[in-house]
């Protein structure tokens, strides 16, 4: 069967001898065996589509699929979810991929802020920073699945190949292509997170003000901004690229927006914030290498912080 039958077959509502097949196994258990699992299934489906709530579509039709499986036939509830999961947001990534084709300006992924209450689906320490997941975006679907799948959650080549309708040597070929292509988007040297705040909240402090003296020491030479509007609020539709270019900038901005701080913490695993600048709620991520800022994520576009628990202004 070809992979693409694989997951149309997967698109259907799964079934054993034509009936609901929970057995003897009751709704609440199973919904308690899924439950376990769901941050880690969200984790895996955010990291292939970039974006919140496609993620939590594909989890929880995955979540009704599970539903209508014998799970007396189920050896492993985690690996089985997990290829449905990955076939789920295959599907989805052809139609998001779709999507992007025509976005308006810049495209960068939903933010997500590392917190306590989210800890199972991001590591504030780990190297799967917004940078490598905008780089992943440039893989064919499969590439970045089995980067993701075998390298970002160590899960063998035998799954990775039933997940993606691939034999395992070529899904070992995928992921070292998808390693070669996306090396240099993998952070050189960690970064102490409280180090990554300081530094953010000077440059908070510094472009807010309109001191671009002080700014432009936290500045690398060849800093880039990159701004997602989506087309639905004011940005740039373009990277601005150069440390003249960016001071001048946010030498511009300091004049004409009202700012607040609504959060500091780690976006996609770079230090950040969450600001409300006049109307608009912005997440700002910084990418930081020996000591300065290299590249700038403002993501602005309303429809990708809808999911972010922060105050408003009104």
């Amino acid at each position: 069967m070809k992979p693409v039958d694989q997951m149309a077959s997967l698109s259907r509502p799964i079934h054993a001898a034509g009936r609901n097949c929970l057995g003897d196994q009751s709704v609440a258990d199973s919904a308690r065996v899924f439950d376990v699992l769901r941050p880690k299934l969200r984790r895996i489906s955010y990291r292939l589509l970039g974006a919140v709530a496609d993620a939590e579509d594909v989890v929880q039709e995955a979540f009704v699929r599970w539903l209508n499986v014998d799970q007396s036939t189920v050896r492993e509830p985690e690996a089985y979810l997990r290829q449905i999961v990955t076939r789920l947001s295959l599907n989805t990534l052809k139609s998001a991929r779709r999507r992007r084709e025509v976005y308006v300006g810049t495209w960068l992924p939903e933010p997500i802020i590392a917190t306590e209450a989210n800890s199972l689906e991001v590591d504030a320490e780990d190297d799967f920073t917004l940078p490598l997941m905008i780089a992943l975006e440039r893989l064919s679907p499969l590439k970045r699945a089995a980067f993701i799948l075998h390298d970002a959650f160590d899960i063998g080549f035998d799954e990775v190949a039933k997940a993606i309708g691939r034999n395992k040597t070529a899904c070992g070929q995928l992921a070292k292509r998808a390693r070669s292509n996306i090396r240099i988007a993998r952070p050189r040297f960690p970064l102490d997170p409280k180090h990554g705040l300081e530094i953010a909240e000077a440059f908070y402090r510094a472009s807010r003000a309109g001191n671009m003296d002080q700014l432009q020491e936290l500045l690398a030479e060849d800093v880039t901004v990159y701004v997602d509007g989506g087309g639905k609020v004011r940005a740039t539709t373009k990277p601005l690229a150069g440390a003249k270019s960016v001071l001048r900038f946010y030498h511009g901005l300091a004049k004409i927006r009202l700012s607040l701080v609504l959060n500091y913490g780690i976006i996609n695993g770079l230090p950040g914030f969450v600001t409300q600048e006049n109307d608009v709620v912005q997440a700002t991520a910084l990418q930081i290498e020996d000591g300065k800022i290299v590249a700038i994520y403002a993501m602005r576009n309303p429809d990708k912080l809808k999911h972010l628990d922060v105050p408003t202004l009104q």
